[in-house]
């Protein structure tokens, strides 16, 4: 393929060195015959004319000389015939140089083709004697170099065979690595997973038990209240069905019974300062009825006083401060009145102050 593009390119040089040279040969035999064309080259004859000499005024800006006219036919006809055989020789001669130099061109062209041909065939059979070298088996040849080289080739080829198949124990070996590492990041991202999930079980199980303990012992703590709710209606139920059904003879006695016992309270002070346990303020005069029901049922004296945010309702008078601290220890541990903030305070009747 190489050699077909050198003789292609050794002919294109040849053909354009060519077409220069005739190009050249052209141009000079045009300019041959235009300089033969030209008045220069052209001998004229002269021929002497007589012209009659008038008598007229010359002007001095028309003052002209007279020249004698010379015209040779015979001679010219002779100079042209001359002109067109030295072109026409011109011509001959152009076209013998081109000629030969067409010739000269093939024959260059011949050689270089025919140089080339040389050349490829001995690089063919070059070629075709390696090949024949490299295929030839190691028995058959006589020559120590051949042997050699042979040697050489399969030394190599052992070489490349070795670096390949260790290159591949090392790519399955580098494989099976990767793959075992990845096999354990794996098994370590599930077990963390796991984990975490048991982890979440755990929490939502633990949650779960506290909200479902919690969820029972308010039921239990409602259900405690609702069945002490019940208890205290019933019992106040009861007592105020049993003061209703008390007569006004008894409630008049009952009376008189507590007005005696709080004269005897009062004689026993020795000074003017009385002790009352107070144990609710009511919103209102139902409120506050309801309240001193209870503490009646139970048997103790009862004493309210208005004030601006409600009906303050006291347990006393007591003769003194521990006897009154002790009575509000006694109506707190009570559960049935559930009168928790009961306290002790100094109180003065309205009379006294």
């Amino acid at each position: 393929m190489s050699m077909n593009n050198k003789q292609r390119w050794m002919g294109g040089v040849v053909l354009l060195g060519g077409g220069t040279l005739l190009a050249a040969l052209l141009f000079k035999g045009a300019h041959e015959i235009k300089e033969n064309h030209t008045p220069e080259n052209v001998k004229p004859v002269q021929q002497t004319v007589i012209v009659p000499k008038v008598n007229t005024p010359a002007q001095p800006e028309e003052m002209q000389s007279l020249q004698p006219v010379t015209v040779d036919i015979e001679t010219e006809k002779r100079l042209l015939e001359e002109q067109k055989r030295a072109r026409e020789k011109a011509i001959a001669e152009q076209e013998a140089k081109t000629q030969k130099y067409l010739a000269q061109q093939q024959q260059a062209e011949a050689a270089a083709a025919k140089k080339a041909a040389q050349e490829y065939a001995q690089i063919n059979a070059r070629r075709a004697k390696e090949q024949a070298a490299v295929d030839m088996p190691p028995e058959v040849t006589d020559k120590p170099n051949q042997q050699t080289l042979d040697e050489k080739k399969q030394a190599l080829e052992a070489k490349k065979k070795a670096d390949l198949e260790k290159k591949i124990a090392d790519k399955k070996q580098a494989d099976a690595a990767e793959k075992e590492r990845k096999r354990k990041e794996l098994e370590d991202v599930k077990k963390a997973e796991q984990e975490l999930k048991k982890k979440a079980e755990r929490e939502q199980a633990k949650r779960d038990h506290d909200e479902k303990v919690k969820l029972q012992q308010a039921q239990e703590a409602k259900q405690k209240d609702k069945e002490k709710s019940q208890v205290d209606a019933d019992t106040v139920k009861h007592k105020v069905e049993q003061s209703h059904s008390q007569t006004e003879h008894e409630l008049d006695q009952k009376k008189k019974a507590d007005a005696d016992k709080a004269r005897e309270m009062m004689k026993d002070e020795g000074d003017h300062k009385k002790w009352m346990v107070q144990v609710a303020l009511a919103a209102n005069q139902a409120n506050a009825d309801a309240i001193i029901a209870k503490l009646k049922a139970k048997g103790y004296k009862i004493t309210t006083s208005p004030t601006s945010k409600g009906i303050r309702i006291m347990v006393g008078p007591s003769k003194n401060k521990e006897r009154a601290d002790t009575l509000r220890k006694k109506i707190q541990a009570d559960e049935s009145l559930n009168m928790p903030s009961a306290w002790v305070n100094e109180w003065v009747p309205l009379e006294d102050r």
